[in-house]
């Protein structure tokens, strides 16, 4: 049996576990309010690009040089670029570990095919390169603070080594934030661009030809969306580490309760195996 003073000396620890994880529940919900701002401010610029997007694609259909654009040629994916996003930290639940295995399921789907793996965040980082994995480049400290320039560079190099041909098809892994407790892994193809098959909203005139729009449009859509994939993996990130904090929080707030039981009981059986001794040898002496 343990004595009071081991059991003492592990409440506290807990107590001091306990410190760190709340502290840590409250700096996760700081970041994931203004993450969350960015995300709710981003999707409607990203929803009005695909709208347009929609609007000319429908409108230059009929336009055989439309479909000679390199970001819509369609080849057999025989070689894949799969861009991970995961973070630069743990202690965020399964966060890291559910993107992990959905890489590795994604290479074991694509077997006949050579995938190479754009890891964005530490873990993705570290896990892959232990394993010997075709890592086609890395990227480390994105998540704290996404900027559009940062993301545009990714993006830029994944368009330029799809329209020299040494890909074949560009995929985004990610979390996608939905709510503080819901975090959805989501898998997205980006390249080739999947054009929109509808008839345009309105009658629309262009000044320029929507052949050249379509060549402006194309890029900024792929930038958009690697954004947008970064921004809603940092909330939702900041969600898993906010959720698994508190839960954190609640066990060690179990196992205090647990501990002080116990020791309590340790205690009175301490006390009355004393006072057994006592009356004993008092019995004895007489």
């Amino acid at each position: 049996m343990p004595s009071l003073i081991d059991i003492r000396r592990r409440i506290r620890s807990v107590k001091n576990t306990q410190q760190i994880t709340k502290a840590m529940k409250m700096v996760s919900a700081a970041k994931l309010r203004r993450a969350q701002d960015r995300v709710i401010a981003a999707r409607p610029y990203t929803s009005m690009l695909r709208a347009m997007l929609s609007d000319i694609a429908a409108t230059a259909a009929s336009d055989e040089k439309a479909g000679e654009n390199p970001l819509l040629a369609r080849r057999e994916e025989k070689r894949i670029l799969l861009i991970l996003i995961t973070g630069d930290k743990g202690l965020a639940g399964a966060f890291n570990t559910n993107l992990i295995k959905g890489a590795q399921r994604f290479s074991a789907e694509h077997g006949g095919a050579t995938v190479k793996l754009e890891l964005i965040g530490r873990k993705g980082r570290d896990f892959f390169r232990k394993r010997g994995a075709a890592i086609a480049g890395e990227q480390i400290g994105l998540a704290n603070k996404p900027a559009y320039k940062d993301t545009a560079v990714i993006a830029r190099k994944a368009m330029d080594l799809y329209r020299a041909g040494e890909i074949d098809a560009v995929y985004l892994l990610f979390n996608e934030f939905k709510s503080v407790v819901s975090q959805k892994l989501t898998l997205t193809r980006i390249l080739p661009v999947e054009l929109p098959q509808q008839e345009a909203a309105g009658d629309f005139i262009f000044e320029q030809p929507v052949v050249e729009l379509l060549e402006m449009l194309l890029p900024r859509y792929v930038e958009t969306e690697f954004f947008r994939a970064l921004l809603e993996s940092s909330a939702a990130e900041h969600a898993a580490r906010m959720t698994a904090m508190d839960a954190a929080t609640s066990n060690a707030a179990d196992m205090i309760d647990r501990l002080t039981l116990y020791m309590n009981r340790v205690r009175q059986a301490s006390i009355t195996k004393e006072i057994i001794e006592v009356v004993s040898g008092a019995a004895a002496a007489e």
